[in-house]
């Protein structure tokens, strides 16, 4: 592991909020995605992080969700704590954003068919859980083969984390000191980054407002689409929710838009 990180080539994807991941070119990781996070010397923080992936990844895998395989790590260099995620790479071809570029409108929306039930089926198996428990099911975090979606973001791990308690991780764990900055002196608009992860209505009508940006052509065939899956497959309770957030296709929020065209983050699938 060690040799992979300092011989780490370009990363695959520079989009995600927490790090930039990579795959080695050569050696007995070279079929992993390998993601590295902000690290310290904060050990009962890092500790917990880890338990709690861990435990995220069972409660996922219960729920019916499709993961690569994936491990937490922590690195001990002298007391600095370097947490690694491993996970097995996916087949590029399979990364449901560029599906959805890519096929004819029925193909797309087929696709959008499949992961918005996975999602709905998620938020149905964990409804009863006790704990806090959040999902961040973005088509960029989804791929997509024969047998259905599989998601591969687990970090942070959206599970026992109080919403005060998640908004000090998302800037604890936020590679761009300017996020960090800005968390100082508004640590709300920070905190509320998340409020979508816990929100059954909130990732489904994400999931939505990113494939009309994704194909704005087909953005008022997208949204009836939408409108009859929320009205015929959803919960009667949920489907209300979604129904009310599709007058006008969803937007990201104005602060989050401005924050990610000041990172530089493009859209490219987050893997």
């Amino acid at each position: 592991m060690r040799e992979a990180l300092r011989e780490r080539g370009e990363p695959i994807s520079r989009l995600g909020y927490f790090c930039a991941p990579f795959r080695p070119a050569g050696g007995p990781l070279r079929d992993k995605v390998i993601k590295t996070y902000r690290g310290g010397r904060d050990p009962e923080l890092l500790e917990q992080l880890a338990r709690r992936h861990t435990a995220y990844v069972e409660v996922l895998t219960w729920a019916g969700v499709r993961l690569p395989e994936t491990r937490f790590l922590i690195l001990n260099e002298a007391g600095y704590l370097q947490p690694v995620i491993v996970q097995d790479a996916l087949d590029e071809a399979l990364l449901m954003r560029p599906q959805i570029e890519a096929a004819d409108l029925p193909g797309a929306l087929a696709l959008l068919e499949s992961a918005a039930a996975s999602i709905a089926d998620f938020w149905a198996r964990v409804a009863q859980r006790p704990e806090r428990i959040g999902y961040h099911p973005s088509i960029r975090n989804f791929a997509h083969d024969a047998e259905g979606p599989i998601f591969f973001d687990t970090f942070p791990p959206l599970i026992g984390y109080s919403r005060e308690d998640m908004g000090r991780l998302l800037l604890r764990f936020s590679e761009a000191g300017l996020v960090r900055s800005m968390g100082a002196v508004m640590p709300e608009r920070i905190r509320a980054i998340q409020d979508e992860w816990y929100s059954p209505a909130g990732t489904i009508v994400g999931l939505i407002g990113s494939a009309v940006r994704l194909r704005p052509e087909d953005g008022a065939a997208i949204l009836a689409w939408a409108r009859e899956f929320a009205a015929n497959r959803l919960e009667p309770g949920l489907g209300a929710e979604v129904l009310a957030e599709l007058d006008r296709p969803p937007r990201l929020p104005a602060f989050w838009t401005g924050m990610r065209r000041l990172l530089g983050l493009e859209g490219k699938p987050n893997v």
